[in-house]
């Protein structure tokens, strides 16, 4: 048997995810919920009012996700940001943050934060979650990219 290969196995989790964030960052933006609202809410059952009506302590959240879909374009474009990175161009190849999981790891811990913040989203965050957890034991057992090692600067060119 091989041996299995973590940072290979955490881009197709982190693909997965940033494709999952996009596509919750679309229909975000047509059906608008902030996924917290239950904690600190009131559930209401009267004849003008059903449903759980949220706090004043998630005014903040449910400005930036309801009332402005703030926080769904970001996670669009950081889901498309990782997408660059993970199936790059020939000019991403060449760019020093291509090479480095640890600027990825940020990039999908960012990514769950965002998506965990509105409903549709919270799948997205989970499986990034978990490519971090695949690039962590990536970093931890000192994994490099085998594309990334032909990529570094040569000495003396200028």
């Amino acid at each position: 048997m091989g041996a299995f290969i973590w940072h290979e196995w955490a881009r197709f989790v982190s693909i997965f995810a940033s494709v999952y964030g996009v596509w919750a960052g679309f229909w975000g933006l047509f059906f608008r919920k902030f996924f917290w609202d239950f904690v600190g809410g009131v559930r209401m059952n009267t004849a003008t009012q059903k449903g759980i009506i949220p706090g004043a302590n998630s005014a903040p959240f449910i400005a930036i996700i309801v009332t402005i879909p703030l926080i769904q374009i970001l996670s669009m474009v950081i889901g498309i940001v990782i997408l660059l990175l993970e199936c790059p161009a020939p000019f991403m190849k060449k760019l020093p943050i291509y090479r480095s999981l640890v600027f990825r790891l940020m990039l999908l811990l960012v990514q769950a934060f965002l998506t965990i913040l509105f409903y549709q989203g919270t799948n997205a965050a989970l499986y990034s979650l978990i490519a971090v957890i695949g690039y962590t034991r990536a970093v931890m057992k000192g994994e490099v990219m085998e594309e990334a090692k032909a990529n570094r600067g040569q000495a003396g060119v200028a």
